[in-house]
């Protein structure tokens, strides 16, 4: 058994190129504002659009991913940092197809991992031999090595906040060690919980004014999911809303959402650094320079 720190020595599983993964980092700069649930739904929203995609809990020691989704997992990336399995045997079927990698929760050594174990995790995923189009990643809370690693090797990162002043200080303290010490120069920002349309832009301008005087990154307004009973109830029955009540506000926002990031330009190849499946990325800017090569054509 080779570790997550090993693997990025490990030729590729076979030797075909599949296009690049679009690969979404979900975070926040404190707990309780419902990152989980965004993460859950987004990624159920995904598939709903005709998306093939996985669900990455990297809540490394409190995850819960696949307790909201009513699922049960034999092997989790604990048992892949242990050696007793492989990253391949961590993979749960979720809803309508919904892929799901589970982390462990209550293992406390799992959060004093080093550094280069969280970069080997995310070559790991070279290894991972599935038809994808995205993948969700739902982040610890806070500004961990392993949410600061996971989210530079995403190629979009979404902040949630909520309408209390220590998520919005929170998430600007997130998002300025991303851009300052990982390169990040592109956050979205998801207002969650919000008591309407205006109370969720206005969160968004006041993290906005404060980023724009003092960090080198720029934010974008995702938009707002709504405070709805029926969120709540869909979270009491461990579904995603978007499956247990997919009419109700929260859900049609999730969908929106969805549609939004379906919209982001797909990646053109790697952009040098930490990055999730960069084998893909390495072959798809590869064929993309042949392609676009007027000396390669001509001989072509």
């Amino acid at each position: 058994m080779h570790s997550p720190a090993d693997l990025n020595a490990i030729p590729a599983a076979n030797g075909t190129a599949r296009a690049p993964v679009r690969v979404i980092a979900v975070a926040s700069g404190k707990g309780g504002v419902g990152k989980t649930s965004v993460s859950v739904n987004l990624a159920m929203a995904l598939v709903h659009a005709g998306q093939r995609t996985l669900l990455l809990d990297t809540d490394l020691g409190l995850a819960n991913v696949d307790v909201m989704l009513g699922l049960s997992p034999k092997f989790t990336l604990a048992d892949v940092f242990a050696g007793r399995c492989e990253l391949q045997d961590t993979l749960l079927e979720g809803p309508r197809g919904l892929w799901v990698v589970p982390a462990a929760s209550g293992k406390r050594h799992m959060t004093e991992l080093l550094p280069q174990q969280h970069i080997g995790l995310v070559h790991a995923f070279c290894q991972l031999d599935l038809p994808l189009d995205a993948m969700v990643v739902d982040n610890a809370a806070g500004i961990s090595d392993s949410v600061l690693t996971f989210c530079q090797a995403a190629q979009d990162v979404i902040v949630v906040v909520c309408d209390e002043p220590a998520s919005v200080t929170d998430a600007y303290a997130l998002i300025k060690v991303l851009s300052r010490e990982r390169g990040v120069t592109r956050v979205q920002v998801l207002a969650n919980q919000v008591n309407n349309a205006i109370e969720g832009k206005q969160l968004f301008e006041k993290l906005e004014r404060v980023s724009a005087r003092f960090l080198d990154v720029t934010l974008h307004y995702l938009g707002a999911v709504p405070r709805d009973e029926w969120l709540r109830r869909a979270i009491q029955r461990q579904e995603a809303v978007v499956e247990a009540f997919p009419g109700c506000p929260s859900a049609l926002a999730f969908r929106d959402i969805a549609r939004r990031a379906n919209s982001w330009q797909s990646p053109a190849g790697p952009r040098g650094g930490v990055e999730f499946f960069m084998e893909r990325l390495v072959a798809h800017g590869a064929n993309a320079a042949s392609t676009n090569d007027p000396l390669r054509s001509a001989v072509a």
